[in-house]
């Protein structure tokens, strides 16, 4: 018995969930798959699947075998892949995790052009916002935005800076008045990125101009750790914001809201966060990760200075 033939059976047997339309995929005699899972069952002692007239399922050992060779199947496809990819083309599949808006207002635009220069390449993108870990979850590129310091087992590259714009809208600023240096904002109702320490959590921004730093404490009642939450409440009139560059200035520029504090720079953090790529130090060989961050760097570049 041809044990790799008989595994790619199984898990096609289990995904038809029947002989007959497993051997259809297969190309094959349905009495040749029937044969062939006799005979993986009878090599290992146990049930695998279960049959009934109208369909063909996983017993709890199927189920507990199917996830184990899965795994093993999983990396030796991802072992041919390397080989492939080391070539001067990129070929195979990408798996890129990206944060959940930036994804959208920056990422997903430039994709198209991505696939039309590298057609032998296939993204697989996912979307969130929590970190992920590389090695678990397969991911061969991660775009983040924050400091590439505290990925230092990782390969980091810089992508593009990332500032952040005080903002309100002008219906807020009519209301509330307009803040006229940043420690007017105890003042004021801002709405804040959540961090985990509740409502009652204290939390600073952080403004700098001619080398000098001033942290300023603000409060508010909407919280959220989701960038899109924070920027509606904005443009609704609902506080100031301290929100990315990149996701506020459409909306300045269209006069939907204002810009405060211009002559600062401000973040949520002392130190500076910018935009970049990380991806495990085994793929440094990789000409489809070596192509996807050289392309994202190249197209932010030029979106930053367009």
């Amino acid at each position: 018995m041809d044990k790799f033939l008989a595994v790619k059976t199984l898990l096609e047997v289990a995904d038809a969930g029947g002989f007959s339309k497993a051997a259809r995929r297969l190309g094959v005699a349905t009495s040749s798959v029937t044969r062939l899972m006799d005979s993986l069952e009878a090599s290992l002692g146990a049930a695998l699947l279960t049959r009934t007239p109208r369909k063909v399922s996983l017993t709890d050992a199927g189920l507990a075998y199917v996830e184990q060779v899965s795994k093993v199947l999983d990396d030796l496809a991802e072992a041919d892949e390397s080989v492939f990819d080391s070539g001067a083309a990129p070929v195979g599949s990408l798996r890129v995790s990206v944060p959940s808006t930036y994804s959208r207002l920056c990422l997903a635009p430039h994709l198209a052009a991505f696939l039309a220069e590298h057609p032998r390449v296939v993204l697989d993108v996912a979307v969130g916002d929590q970190f992920v870990d590389l090695a678990v979850d397969r991911i061969d590129v991660a775009i983040r935005i924050g400091f590439a310091e505290r990925d230092a087992n990782l390969v980091v590259k810089k992508l593009a800076d990332n500032p952040r714009y005080v903002v309100a809208s002008h219906d807020y600023l009519q209301r509330s008045g307009t803040p006229q240096t940043p420690a007017d904002l105890a003042g004021h109702e801002c709405v804040r990125f959540a961090y985990g320490g509740g409502y009652r959590a204290r939390q600073n921004w952080t403004f700098e101009r001619d080398g000098v730093e001033e942290r300023v404490d603000v409060r508010g009642h909407l919280l959220s750790n989701n960038l899109d939450i924070l920027f509606e409440a904005a443009v609704a009139g609902r506080g100031i914001a301290l929100l990315p560059a990149w996701q506020v200035a459409a909306e300045i520029h269209a006069g939907r809201l204002m810009r405060l504090f211009e002559s600062f720079d401000a973040r949520l953090h002392s130190g500076d966060a910018v935009v970049y790529a990380a991806y495990l130090p085994n793929r440094r060989q990789s000409s489809k990760v070596r192509a996807f961050v050289q392309f994202l760097e190249s197209r932010l570049r030029a979106s930053l200075e367009g």
